[in-house]
């Protein structure tokens, strides 16, 4: 299993009125961290378009266990749980400044499309190039 590291800094505007990071705002965040996790594995966004490829998110659960204020650095750890034929299961962990506190988790399905858009059997090198 690989696993992908990202840091992100919770910025004013993500803010909800409590002061502390608006949950849906934890999705962004998980989605840039897969994005870059892909492109370590070889996927940038780019490279994926020009082959004709898409991933899409079809199911996302996210629990919420501590506050994330203005200034805070989040590490997210992102990697690959299960594979599919055609979708593969992403977990995340986003932690508050490098510290072993948990702030939210994820899991994340997402279905591999083809040109035709319509799901597509992932490929092996992406098996491999993801862990």
């Amino acid at each position: 299993m690989r696993r992908f590291e990202s840091t992100v800094s919770v910025r004013s505007y993500e803010l909800d009125s409590f002061g502390h990071l608006n949950h849906a705002v934890y999705l962004n965040y998980f989605e840039f961290c897969r994005f870059e996790a892909l492109k370590a594995g070889g996927y940038s966004l780019a490279s994926l378009s020009d082959l004709g490829l898409g991933i899409h998110v079809v199911r996302v659960e996210v629990d919420y266990r501590h506050e994330l204020r203005l200034g805070d650095r989040v590490h997210v750890h992102t990697w690959v749980t299960e594979w599919r034929r055609t979708s593969m299961v992403f977990a995340q962990e986003a932690y508050l400044d490098a510290s072993d506190i948990l702030a939210a988790e994820a899991r994340v399905v997402a279905v591999w499309v083809g040109p035709d858009r319509k799901p597509m059997r992932i490929p092996d090198v992406a098996r491999a190039a993801l862990g």
